[in-house]
């Protein structure tokens, strides 16, 4: 089994900035994709940053040059760097990763975590 945690959400100023982390465990055989997706109230779940294996990464539109994604393949974790938030930023931000399994052996699956709250406001 394969669990993604994600950790540090919260309430911030606009103009503020948040770090996000999300660490992957379990069976794990090699982890090729690494993101983060948001969902805000009456909207759909969309994409904001992804970094594969290499260190290729791309953004969504919104957050390109405000945010920034980065990975540490040692320790199965990636991060999300969010300054100059706003309040449109609001959203639950889930994590994701690719991830081919040990057991059962060369499975391939995505996976999510459970989701951490970041709200912008004054």
């Amino acid at each position: 089994q394969v669990q993604l945690v994600e950790s540090g959400g919260g309430l911030v100023q606009p103009g503020g900035s948040l770090r996000l982390s999300c660490t992957a465990s379990g069976s794990i055989f090699t982890i090729y994709t690494m993101g983060w997706h948001r969902q805000s109230p009456g909207k759909q779940r969309e994409l904001v940053a992804r970094i594969i294996d290499g260190g290729s990464t791309n953004y969504a539109e919104s957050v390109q040059g405000r945010f920034t994604i980065s990975r540490d393949n040692a320790n199965n974790t990636v991060y999300l760097q969010m300054n100059s938030l706003k309040p449109e930023d609001t959203a639950v931000y889930y994590c994701d990763a690719r991830i081919t399994t040990t057991q059962p052996m060369g499975v391939s699956g995505v996976y999510w975590g459970q989701g951490t709250q970041v709200t912008v406001s004054s």
